[in-house]
């Protein structure tokens, strides 16, 4: 198994690409530590799924944006476990509307949970990984981040924000043998792109070479491929998953 004898830390687990990113973990031999801010009830039910498949894992509760409670969460997390090998930032919320509608508090909270919290969880988390002079870091951006979108500046400049963070932060911590590589979905088939209009979903649709939609376990194979040591010599990349939407 490609994760057996790993810990894995996946923000924002409790549903949609981060449960599938934990179940395929936690498949491959990983202890999975689920995290979510909002769903308690999610994060159980994630947890609940791995240990019914035979996994190891636990759940830890914490909001990615606040410091204290980040510090405290990856502390418990390395007592409950005693390290942490990869890490995958996952965590995202929208606030979508267009410019001159978008409100300064919808445009930070955005900004303050997709890029903010990546940074708290990536600085916590890699600061004891170079203690162990190894680990992966795994951060979800989008398709967004690297096209834009209509609607969408708020999250399109903390998608576009991680990539720069994770192109930075590689270059840094490459000599203590810790790699850092972005992931960027396109139009994933999710709780949350199912909510769209039907219009919005076809506009979307006409736009994707292969005429369909990503399933979230197609995420969840590449931040395998990236969270395992078959990518050992990759970093600083941003890896496109998108159907041919962009490229």
């Amino acid at each position: 198994m490609r994760l057996s004898g790993k810990v894995a830390l996946v923000t924002g687990s409790a549903r949609g690409i981060g449960r599938s990113i934990a179940e395929l973990f936690c498949a491959e031999g990983a202890t999975v530590v689920v995290n979510d801010v909002g769903s308690d009830a999610g994060a159980r039910e994630t947890l609940a799924t791995l240990e019914a498949a035979g996994g190891k894992g636990s759940v830890e509760m914490f909001d990615v944006s606040d410091a204290a409670q980040v510090d405290a969460g990856v502390k418990n997390i390395l007592e409950a476990h005693g390290r942490i090998d990869v890490l995958v930032n996952n965590a995202g919320i929208t606030r979508d509307n267009l410019l001159l509608r978008l409100s300064e508090e919808d445009f930070d909270a955005v900004l303050r949970v997709n890029l903010k919290g990546t940074f708290l969880l990536t600085k916590m988390v890699t600061r004891h990984m170079i203690k162990q002079r190894s680990g992966k870091v795994v951060n979800i951006s989008s398709v967004v981040g690297m096209m834009g979108n209509a609607g969408q500046s708020n999250y399109a400049a903390a998608k576009a924000g991680i990539i720069g963070f994770t192109k930075a932060t590689a270059r840094e911590l490459a000599s203590r043998n810790i790699t850092v590589n972005a992931i960027a979905p396109g139009f994933i088939r999710t709780a949350m792109t199912a909510a769209l209009p039907e219009a919005v979903q076809k506009a979307f649709l006409a736009q994707i070479p292969l005429g369909r939609f990503a399933e979230p376990r197609e995420v969840a194979e590449l931040a395998l491929f990236l969270a395992s040591d078959a990518s050992s010599y990759i970093t600083g990349q941003v890896v496109g998953i998108n159907g041919g939407m962009y490229t």
